[in-house]
């Protein structure tokens, strides 16, 4: 589990960085590298698979919770959502169970913040989704 955790800490940050360094165009679009991130514009090979795999935003105020529509059961799962600044800041991450009821997690934003940021949802089998939103 470790070495999973590892990994999604490490594509969160990449995929902050990116933005941070002027990559974000390229990233939200078609140019990005296909089978790494995929997002709503650029599902890749999952195109059939965006309505329960691309994580769901809500902002109330400084709260933000993200949804991953996606059925738990053991063959197959969300595994983990991330929020992360769009500094790279990891600002908040929830590892998820097969048990779990369903993939959703809150998190208060600090005042610091900024405007920009990244909800991540990771699936066992279809992969790294990433929602771009601003507050």
């Amino acid at each position: 589990m470790t070495t999973r955790r590892n990994f999604l800490k490490g594509s969160a940050a990449v995929a902050a960085g990116m933005a941070v360094s002027g990559a974000g165009r390229v990233f939200a679009g078609s140019g990005f590298p296909a089978g790494i991130i995929y997002t709503r514009k650029n599902p890749g090979r999952w195109a059939k698979k965006v309505g329960s795999h691309v994580p769901k935003v809500s902002v109330k105020g400084r709260q933000v919770t993200i949804l991953t529509a996606h059925p738990m059961s053991a063959q197959h799962y969300i595994v983990r959502h991330t929020l992360v600044a769009a500094d790279g800041r990891v600002l908040g991450e929830k590892t998820f169970y097969p048990t779990d009821r369903q993939a959703m997690s809150t998190y208060k934003l600090p005042a610091d913040a900024g405007k920009n940021f990244y909800a991540t949802s990771f699936c066992n089998k279809h992969d790294f989704w990433l929602t771009e939103f601003s507050v």
